[in-house]
Order: structure tokens, then sequence, then C-alpha cells
């Protein structure tokens, strides 16, 4: 479905220029997705070799629940795009054979690689070869999110919890939890400009914005992994307990706030299930409107509940010694962390969030590859538009003028005139 019988005011935003330093981007991230894929195999095997199977398998299990899940996504989506979407692509059967054998999302990364490099190597490339390559790379970012958050961040957890366990941290470990921050940052960052693409140019994500937007999210995500980590220590048994009372809490939230993100109804409960997952972590909108009063009684609630945890652990646990005195500065940061983390945000929605308009409909003096109707009228063939990113995009910039309609997921847009 296009963008037709809706007049210029209806046109998606264009897509901004693919540059050098996206197609650098994107190989980092692919680089540090295999790099993340072999220290968590490292220390897998690290630990079954050492006798704690239990630990390995847990890496393990982490690591085939997000490739599962990611794969699932990454197919449905491939199948909801348009026909004309998928003329580079190779068949069904190769794509499906691709996805069962958890290489479909690696395929996507090599693919923005290829497509990235031919743009970049164009003199003058043409909208819709551009709209192209982000529409790919807007996929990626948001599948990496949801690999972040149901592999890198729990694993960071438990790589928290067995150096506190055991008082003592091996190579690979360190190794882990590097590839982990890595993978966290990189995620949340990318993810981020990837909502910015639809704003204005002035509105893009500069040095300064992504620097208060990364310390932020850093440092009320850190407080959470460590209350989860020290209840983990304290109640290894129960943890499961409290990922799903709180899983289910936010996946209630989440539904009553009816989300459409999806194009089918079993794929939408899968998408809320693992944003439910995300939330276990930190903030992510997923619906219209001012996000004021959500994000205020979401961050109350966990804090609340890290305090609470951290509070158990500190009642139950023996007192501290001199041996654990990176325990004893985690835990003296752990507030004024939560207390920075909120000042920063608040800075950021105050003088980096956008509150203008999206990006302006383009204006046409001539028509290049335009299709005549039986009427008189033209159709301007426009850049592909990724309208899950799209639709995202208007969630967080609630405050942002959209002047947009909703057509199929990844329609190429047209626009009569």
């Amino acid at each position: 479905m296009g963008w037709t019988s809706c007049g210029p005011r209806c046109s998606p935003p264009w897509p901004p220029p693919y540059r050098h330093l996206d197609l650098f981007f994107a190989l980092v991230g692919a680089l540090a997705f295999l790099l993340d894929l072999g220290a968590d195999l490292w220390m897998a095997a690290s630990y079954v070799k050492a006798g704690h199977y239990h630990w390995g398998g847990l890496v393990l299990g982490l690591l085939v629940l997000s490739s599962l899940t990611t794969q699932l996504f990454s197919w449905a989506w491939y199948q909801s795009d348009p026909q004309e979407m998928r003329r580079e692509l190779p068949t069904d059967q190769t794509l499906l054979a691709l996805h069962v054998l958890q290489l479909g999302y690696l395929y996507r990364c090599l693919h923005v690689l290829k497509v990235g490099f031919q743009v970049c190597r164009m003199e003058a490339a043409t909208e819709i070869q551009r709209g192209y390559a982000v529409f790919l790379s807007h996929d990626i970012s948001l599948l990496r999110l949801f690999e972040t958050f149901l592999e890198s961040a729990p694993q960071l957890t438990l790589l928290l919890y067995i150096i506190i366990h055991t008082n003592k941290a091996e190579v690979f470990q360190f190794l882990g939890i590097g590839t982990s921050f890595l993978c966290i940052a990189w995620a949340v960052l990318d993810y981020h400009q990837s909502l910015r693409c639809f704003l204005q140019d002035k509105h893009k994500l500069d040095p300064l914005s992504a620097v208060i937007y990364f310390l932020w999210n850093f440092l009320l995500l850190c407080p959470r992994i460590l209350s989860l980590a020290l209840l983990a220590v304290l109640f290894p048994r129960y943890v499961f307990l409290h990922f799903l009372g709180v899983w289910a809490a936010m996946f209630l939230w989440v539904s009553l706030q009816g989300t459409d993100f999806m194009e089918h109804a079993v794929l939408e409960w899968l998408y809320r299930a693992v944003v439910a997952v995300i939330l276990y972590f930190c903030w992510f909108n997923v619906s219209d409107g001012k996000t004021c009063h959500r994000s205020a009684i979401y961050y109350t609630f966990l804090i609340l509940d890290s305090c609470i945890l951290i509070a158990a652990w500190l009642w139950n646990s023996a007192p501290l010694s001199s041996e654990d005195s990176y325990l004893l500065m985690a835990l003296v940061a752990f507030l004024p962390c939560y207390v920075l983390g909120v000042l920063l945000r608040g800075i950021y929605y105050e003088k980096c969030h956008p509150t203008i308009q999206a990006a302006p409909v383009a204006s046409y003096d001539e028509v290049d590859n335009g299709q005549p109707l039986r009427d008189g009228a033209v159709v301007l063939q426009q850049a592909a538009v990724n309208y899950r990113m799209l639709k995202l995009s208007q969630h967080y910039f609630a405050e942002v003028s959209w002047e947009l309609l909703h057509p199929g997921n990844g329609a190429l847009g047209t626009t009569v005139v």
C-alpha cells in the first residue's frame, strides 16, 4: 500500500543522505555483533570446562533465546515488506533457510553493508537508492535493540552475579562485560539516531546530545543491573519469580496501551512480550501522547523496586569486609547514579529533545520518473519509508508535529500531484 490520492501534504519524509559515516557505523555494528557472539561462546565454553554447567547453560540459553526471537522478527518483517522492496533479496526459501539456521540477522548486516557501499560509491545516488539503504539500516537498528535486551543486558546481570558470588573475575568475564556494555551502548545510540532520522536536519543527534542521551540511560541502567545481580546472590532461586512478576506487570501495562506495531495479532503479542523485557531494565515508549506521566510512574516503580532489592541484600548479607571494597563503592554509587541519571534525563528533554516539526515535505519543481494517471495527475515515485521505525519515532517524539499517514509497512512512497 503506497501514498496515493492524498496530496503532497501526505508525503513521507525524504530520507537523509546515506553517508560514509553511516556505512562505517553499519560495519562497526556488524563487527560488534560478531565480537559479542565470540565472547559469549568463549564464556560458555570456559564455564563448561570449569565444571559450572549451569552457568554455561544460562549463557547459551540467553544466546539461543535472543537469536530465535530476533530471527522470527526479521523473517516476519521480510514477509510484510512489499514485493518491490525484495527484488535484490534471495528467494523466500533461501531466506527461510537462513533464518532457521540463525543467520538471518547476520545476512541483514551484510546486505546493508553491500547496499550502503554501493550508494557511497555513486557520485549522485537517487533518493530511492538512499532511502533503501536507510530503510535496511532501520530494521537492523530495531533488531539490534531487541537482541541487546534479550541477551546482553541479562548476560551482564549474570556476569556480575558470578563475579560477586565467587569474589573473583576471569579474563573472559571482563571481555564479556566489555562486549555487553559495547552492545548496549551501541544499540541505544543507534536506535535513538534512527528515531531522529525523520526529523529536520538541524535536529539530528549531535555529539553533545548523544553523550547526554547515553549517560542518562547508562546511569539509570547500571544500578538496575547491580540490584538484580545482588538479588541473584542473595536469593538465586527467586530471581526468576521476581523477573516473572515484574515482566507480567510490564506486559499488562504495554497491552493496556493498545500497541499496534506488528501486522499479525500473534506477532503483536510477541512484540509486547519483548517490550516488557526491555521495560524490566529501562524505559521504552510504545504509545502516542506525551510520556511525562507514564515515564514518571515507570521510573518511580523501577527505583523503588531496585532500592528494595538493595536494602534486602544489605539486611540479609554478612557485613562487608575490606576485600569487598569494589562492591562497597558500587553500593555507595547506587543512589547518586540514579539521581544523576534522572537529572541528565531532565536536561536532555529540556535542552536537546526536539519539540518542533518533523521533516518537511519536499517541494517538487519537476517530475523525474513520474507515472501518469487516467485523470492526468502524476504519481511521483519516492523513496521507501520504514514505517516500523516511523511509528516508534512518532511515539518517542510526542511533541513533534507529524503530518503523516500510515500505509503498510515498508511501502514505497508515492504522491499524487
